[in-house]
């Protein structure tokens, strides 16, 4: 497994990395034993970056000890990553205006994430997303706190606009920035100057554009009823058919390669710069071979090229439907 330096700040991770999200909400009936089996071959292939969040147990602190639990017997060979700022007190579907970063409960959720974890620091810390009840510089504050404390060691921002970015920064420097990128979500893009600025990393999530990319999509409606992908803009009558049809050139391309489709797309993100790094969640020890033998695929200047002409913008239907809270603030 290839290794990334994530920015300017030291932080060394894999090239590829694993997000766990699915592993316990988002994405359908979960199955710990899965996970915990995907986590642990992810680890065995040379992945280093282990990605949760206190959302994602929504209150009872399950997808990080899940997590913690998994990485136990390695947990000083990997960085793991969490994340503080949502309201837990409110019910999940209320999440789009449910934000809590105040210090108290940064200083709160740390503590629970060290126990969820069973660790003595936390590797990166972010800010899931941004509150705008309360002053970027006084998040920062609170964390450069956590860090000088020793139970924090990089400060993180998740979907973040340049003039939080640059205002976080001035007051801790912000290792990484977490936002979703993948071929069917690009406007990240207009955001490297400022990263290469400041020398922040970049993390993408859902680098597989929620699965879409794998090829298994199937139409919104034939999912379980607690998976996300139902009401997901990508997965509607018209935006599905379209995705569908540029998933097909996309796997037609990788197969002239001997790769898959999630193959290609990762290996693209791959080239978008040194400092990026894809964290696909799955609870497949087979998609976790698969993902990681990304690393290992040569794009040339026309497979780059023929990938542009597929989906020069990304992908069909917006990122978020209209109630959804804006981001990059």
């Amino acid at each position: 497994m290839q290794h990334r330096t994530l920015g300017s700040r030291g932080l060394e991770v894999s090239a590829i990395g694993y997000g766990a999200m699915g592993l316990t909400m988002a994405y359908g009936p979960t199955d710990e034993e899965a996970g915990v089996a995907a986590l642990r071959r992810a680890r065995d292939l040379g992945v280093t970056f282990f990605d949760t969040a206190e959302m994602y147990g929504w209150g009872t602190g399950s997808n990080e000890i899940l997590v913690g639990r998994a990485v136990r017997d390695f947990r000083d060979d990997v960085v793991l990553a969490t994340k503080f700022g949502v309201d837990m007190s409110v019910p999940p579907e209320q999440i789009g205006g449910a934000l809590n970063s105040r210090p108290d409960n940064i200083r709160q959720v740390a503590d629970n994430s060290l126990g969820y974890l069973g660790v003595e620091h936390i590797d990166v810390f972010y800010q899931h997303r941004v509150d705008p009840q309360v002053p970027i510089e006084e998040v920062a504050g609170t964390v450069k706190e956590l860090i000088d404390a020793g139970k924090v060691k990089y400060f993180g921002l998740s979907e973040a606009g340049p003039e939080t970015l640059r205002r976080a920064h001035a007051v801790q420097p912000v290792a990484v920035l977490q936002t979703e990128y993948s071929l069917f979500e690009r406007d990240v893009e207009q955001l490297f100057p400022v990263l290469d600025e400041l020398g922040v990393g970049l993390v993408a999530y859902s680098p597989l554009g929620r699965g879409f990319i794998t090829g298994t999509a199937k139409p919104a409606g034939e999912y379980d009823v607690t998976d996300i992908r139902n009401a997901d803009p990508r997965w509607q009558p018209g935006n599905f058919a379209k995705n569908v049809e540029a998933v097909g050139k996309l796997g037609d391309l990788a197969a002239t390669k001997g790769i898959t489709v999630s193959q290609l797309a990762l290996a693209w993100l791959l080239t978008r710069g040194e400092h990026v790094v894809p964290i696909p969640g799955t609870r497949s020890v087979q998609r976790i071979e698969e993902n990681a033998g990304a690393v290992d695929v040569p794009l040339t200047g026309a497979d780059l090229a023929a990938i542009d002409e597929i989906l020069p913008h990304g992908g069909f239907g917006a990122r978020y439907s209209e109630d959804q809270a804006p981001v990059w603030i």
